[in-house]
């Protein structure tokens, strides 16, 4: 148990290191040269200097939140990053077939709803940008969102507050609430890619295909978060992007 738990936790620090790195990286990219950390204006100082900054704030703020949650899950039984009980086809396969999916629903959603404004067609970064965004956003958004958010409330409300009972439906309450949060985060970015300056620019089809989606998307993270484990919910994230932006978006 305590050598899963240790192979488990390298994991983990593993990937923060990798999303730490792709948040350096990304500032150097088309359409990635605003940090999600880093007021833009302090772009204009040395780039190398503001990735630096970037990524060890990255690594500093996702690990410790990260970690807290994975300490949490496993309180809460939850399967861990490398469960034994845990196959190879469980926490990569399905979710990389359901993520698959996902893109393609993602795809099939827009070319519809794009019929009903007239906006420009959803935009996505350019082809290098959008893959390392979808590794980013794969470790980092499931990092916050499901690994710390669900665990962390769960914990609080489940273990803390009600002695351990009801511990299913607070999950589910609590990925419902994470799933909206998520949703929610993402309006900012879509405004910006399409130069809008208010939320009420957006019409209400786009902005109803923005949320639906990505409560979609967090919905089946967690609920492979809570079967297969944390790299579960992270191959669903990048699948489904890897199809929405990086191939869908190529086009």
């Amino acid at each position: 148990m305590k050598k899963a738990a240790s192979l488990s936790n390298k994991i983990f620090i593993s990937l923060i290191l990798v999303l730490a790195i792709l948040s350096a990286i990304n500032i150097f990219l088309p359409q990635g040269s605003v940090s999600p950390i880093l007021p833009e204006h302090s772009l204009s100082d040395s780039k190398p200097v503001m990735a630096f900054i970037n990524a060890a704030i990255i690594f500093i703020l996702y690990g410790s939140l990260g970690f807290l949650g994975l300490i949490l899950s496993r309180k809460l039984h939850l399967p861990d990053i490398w469960d034994q009980n845990i196959s190879s086809r469980q926490r990569f396969v399905v979710p990389a077939l359901v993520g698959i999916s996902l893109g393609v629903l993602f795809i099939l959603t827009d070319h519809v709803v794009s019929q009903t404004h007239n906006l420009e067609p959803f935009p996505h970064p350019e082809l290098l940008t959008a893959l390392v965004a979808s590794f980013g956003a794969s470790i980092g958004e499931e990092t916050i969102f499901r690994l710390f958010f669900i665990s962390f409330w769960t914990w609080l409300f489940s273990s803390v507050i009600l002695n351990g009972r009801w511990r299913i439906q607070i999950f589910r309450i609590v990925a419902v609430l994470s799933a909206l949060a998520f949703a929610m985060g993402h309006i900012p970015a879509v405004m910006n890619l399409l130069d809008l300056s208010n939320i009420s620019e957006i019409p209400i089809a786009l902005l109803v295909e923005i949320i639906s989606l990505n409560v979609l998307l967090s919905l089946v993270s967690a609920h492979y978060f809570r079967r297969f484990g944390f790299l579960a919910a992270v191959g669903v994230h990048f699948w489904t992007d890897v199809i929405w932006h990086v191939i869908w978006g190529s086009f």
